[in-house]
Protein backbone atom coordinates (compact mmCIF):
# COMPACT_ATOMS: atom_id res chain seq x y z
CA UNK A 1 0.00 0.00 0.00
CA UNK A 2 1.30 3.39 -1.34
CA UNK A 3 0.78 6.71 1.23
CA UNK A 4 -1.73 8.09 -0.96
CA UNK A 5 -3.76 5.04 -0.51
CA UNK A 6 -3.02 5.59 3.54
CA UNK A 7 -3.92 8.80 3.53
CA UNK A 8 -6.89 7.81 1.61
CA UNK A 9 -7.86 4.97 3.60
CA UNK A 10 -7.64 7.22 6.84
CA UNK A 11 -9.75 9.62 5.46
CA UNK A 12 -12.34 6.90 4.50
CA UNK A 13 -11.99 6.25 8.49
CA UNK A 14 -12.55 9.90 10.18
CA UNK A 15 -16.41 9.93 9.72
CA UNK A 16 -19.64 11.13 11.35
CA UNK A 17 -20.61 7.62 11.20
CA UNK A 18 -17.65 7.06 13.85
CA UNK A 19 -18.71 9.59 16.08
CA UNK A 20 -22.56 9.27 16.23
CA UNK A 21 -24.21 5.79 15.91
CA UNK A 22 -27.13 4.51 13.95
CA UNK A 23 -30.19 6.47 15.77
CA UNK A 24 -32.72 3.68 17.32
CA UNK A 25 -36.25 4.38 18.76
CA UNK A 26 -38.39 2.62 20.97
CA UNK A 27 -41.50 3.09 22.81
CA UNK A 28 -41.32 7.06 20.85
CA UNK A 29 -37.71 7.62 22.73
CA UNK A 30 -35.04 8.04 19.97
CA UNK A 31 -31.50 7.59 20.79
CA UNK A 32 -28.59 8.80 19.20
CA UNK A 33 -25.53 7.00 20.63
CA UNK A 34 -21.97 9.28 20.14
CA UNK A 35 -18.26 8.71 21.13
CA UNK A 36 -15.34 10.42 20.76
CA UNK A 37 -12.89 9.54 17.71
CA UNK A 38 -9.35 10.39 17.60
CA UNK A 39 -6.48 9.08 14.83
CA UNK A 40 -3.17 9.97 13.32
CA UNK A 41 -1.06 8.89 10.74
CA UNK A 42 2.71 9.20 9.74
CA UNK A 43 4.64 8.18 6.76
CA UNK A 44 8.49 8.39 6.35
CA UNK A 45 11.08 7.52 3.40
CA UNK A 46 14.77 7.92 2.56
CA UNK A 47 17.15 7.02 0.00
CA UNK A 48 21.09 6.18 0.59
CA UNK A 49 22.30 6.46 -3.16
CA UNK A 50 25.66 5.40 -1.94
CA UNK A 51 24.55 2.34 -1.05
CA UNK A 52 21.73 0.86 -2.91
CA UNK A 53 19.31 1.48 -0.21
CA UNK A 54 16.05 3.09 -0.26
CA UNK A 55 12.87 3.25 2.63
CA UNK A 56 9.54 3.99 3.03
CA UNK A 57 7.03 3.43 5.65
CA UNK A 58 3.50 4.84 7.18
CA UNK A 59 1.23 4.29 9.62
CA UNK A 60 -2.44 5.12 11.00
CA UNK A 61 -4.15 4.64 14.02
CA UNK A 62 -7.80 5.14 15.31
CA UNK A 63 -9.55 4.64 18.93
CA UNK A 64 -13.32 5.44 19.63
CA UNK A 65 -14.82 5.60 22.99
CA UNK A 66 -18.22 6.36 24.12
CA UNK A 67 -19.41 9.69 25.68
CA UNK A 68 -22.89 9.64 25.51
CA UNK A 69 -26.58 9.96 23.90
CA UNK A 70 -28.73 12.62 22.69
CA UNK A 71 -32.44 11.31 23.78
CA UNK A 72 -34.83 12.84 22.18
CA UNK A 73 -38.42 12.09 23.65
CA UNK A 74 -41.92 14.16 23.57
CA UNK A 75 -40.41 16.51 21.48
CA UNK A 76 -37.35 17.87 23.63
CA UNK A 77 -33.63 16.89 22.96
CA UNK A 78 -31.48 16.11 26.17
CA UNK A 79 -27.69 14.83 26.44
CA UNK A 80 -27.44 11.53 28.55
CA UNK A 81 -23.31 11.42 29.18
CA UNK A 82 -21.49 8.20 30.07
CA UNK A 83 -20.71 7.75 33.68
Amino acid sequence: MNFQETISKAQEAMTARRVYGEPYERDGVTVIPAAVVRGGGGAGSGEDATKGGSGGGGGFGLTGRPVGAYVIEGGKVRWDPVV
